[in-house]
C-alpha cells in the first residue's frame, strides 16, 4: 500500500476546488484554439436559443450566414423547395441533401442532423 497523508477536511475540499478550476481552464484553453485554428466558432446567442429552442437547424444556420433560400440553394446545388420543406419541416431530407446543405453552410452534418 502506498503512503498516506491526512489533512483536514476544508484543505481537501479546497484542492478539489482547485482541481476543477483548472480542470475548466484547461477546457477554455482547449476551446479558445479550436476557435483560432478556425475548427470552432462563436455563435451568438440569440442564434443558440434558437438552435436549443428546437428550431429549423438549416433555417437558423442559414440566417446566421446571411443567405436566402434561393442563395442556399444555388450555393449548395439543393432544390429551393427543397430547402423550404426542410425548414419547416414537412421533409426531413436526405443524408446527402444535409451533407450539401451543410458544406455550404460551413457547418458539420451533426450540425443539421
Amino acid at each position: 500500500m502506498g503512503e498516506m497523508v491526512t489533512i483536514p477536511a476544508a484543505e481537501y475540499q479546497a484542492l478539489l476546488g482547485a482541481a476543477t478550476n483548472l480542470a475548466d481552464l484547461r477546457a477554455h484553453d482547449r476551446a479558445m484554439a479550436a476557435i483560432a485554428r478556425g475548427d470552432e466558432e462563436l455563435v451568438p446567442a440569440a442564434f443558440a436559443k434558437r438552435l436549443i429552442a428546437g428550431e429549423s437547424p438549416v433555417r437558423v444556420w442559414r440566417e446566421l450566414r446571411g443567405l436566402t433560400q434561393a442563395a442556399l440553394a444555388a450555393t449548395s446545388g439543393v432544390n429551393r423547395v427543397q430547402i423550404a420543406n426542410i425548414e419547416s419541416g414537412a421533409k426531413s431530407g436526405s443524408v446527402a441533401t444535409l451533407r450539401k446543405l451543410a458544406d455550404a453552410l460551413g457547418v458539420g452534418l451533426d450540425d443539421l442532423a
